[in-house]
């Protein structure tokens, strides 16, 4: 609007002039129109530059309201980011548990089959020695070999028990490795997942 009264100041400037320097002689209808035009004139200007200041205003405001839409956007866009990098170090922190307990579950395993090695060699010698005394005992029937042989027998029974349970455990050793194993798969999947861009 200020623009609107310089032009008006600007017109009657401009109708001014011309009138002190016209002559004496000139007629009045003559001025009368000629301020009638310019007046009609500028208020021609003056709407058209009222409609310029109220389109110009309507684009800053819908402006203004795109650019708080974006300032929102990016906002929820950081907030989403920051989330999926906690979800990610959660993710990692897991991962790193999962292999720790696997690494655990591992040496256990390495362990029971060591110590089953070792009672399936025992329970080797101990067959052989049965063998050994049933061919004595078929040569000559001696009580003490056969006390000797029973209780090689009863030792290669309990052995024998002691091997079935460390085979048992074993077993479950492993299904619990392999459920550990589709754990960790399972956390790196959604580690894998997490780490995609959106």
């Amino acid at each position: 609007m200020p623009v609107l009264a310089l032009c008006l100041l600007w017109a009657l400037a401009m109708v001014a002039q011309p009138a002190s320097v016209a002559p004496v002689g000139g007629t009045e209808l003559a001025r009368h129109e000629e301020l009638t035009l310019l007046f009609h004139g500028t208020l021609q200007l003056g709407q058209a530059l009222n409609g310029v200041y109220r389109t110009t205003e309507t684009r800053l405001a819908k402006a203004r309201s795109n650019l708080g839409l974006y300032g929102r956007t990016v906002e929820l866009l950081r907030q989403e980011v920051s989330q999926g990098r906690e979800a990610a170090q959660e993710l990692r922190a897991s991962l790193l548990e999962t292999q720790k307990e696997e690494d655990i579950l591992q040496l256990h395993a390495e362990a029971t089959a060591e110590v089953l090695g070792e009672v399936a060699q025992a329970q080797k010698v101990l067959q052989d020695s049965v063998r050994q005394l049933e061919v004595q005992l078929r040569s000559a029937w001696l009580g003490h070999a056969y006390q000797e042989l029973e209780a090689l027998k009863a030792h290669a029974d309990k052995q024998s028990h002691i091997l079935w349970a460390l085979a048992g455990h074993m077993q479950r050793q492993r299904r619990e490795m392999a459920a550990q194993q589709h754990r960790l798969r399972q956390v790196q999947e959604r580690l894998h997942t997490a780490a995609l861009p959106a």
